[in-house]
């Protein structure tokens, strides 16, 4: 098995106080994979970098993904506080390889 970590912030808002009440804490997934031909073509290209998504009103999410073993993916998953209802940015990172809003 792959596991992908997926972790969510807010690097630009139009808050009040110019920050994002999610700061400083864990919004995270962990992604698991088998090992096959098609996920390891995949993987690559996921890993490729940042995602980065304008609402278009202040506010933009940033994802950051990276590679981690099952340990590290059980830390992750016991200390996260879930991916803040943006689930669907992971989905979008997986099957496109950037955040889409379909």
């Amino acid at each position: 098995m792959r596991y992908l970590h997926f972790k969510l912030s807010m690097p630009q808002n139009n808050s009040w106080n110019n920050k994002w009440s999610g700061d400083g804490k864990d919004y995270s997934i962990v992604s698991k994979f088998r090992k096959s031909s098609q996920n390891d073509d995949l993987i690559p290209k996921i890993l490729a970098g940042s995602y980065y998504y304008s609402f278009g009103d202040g506010w933009a999410a940033s994802v950051d993904v990276k590679e981690v073993d099952a340990g590290q993916a059980s830390k992750i998953k016991k200390n996260s506080l879930g991916f803040c209802g943006y689930n669907w940015m992971v989905d979008s990172i997986i099957r496109h390889q950037e955040i889409r809003a379909d």
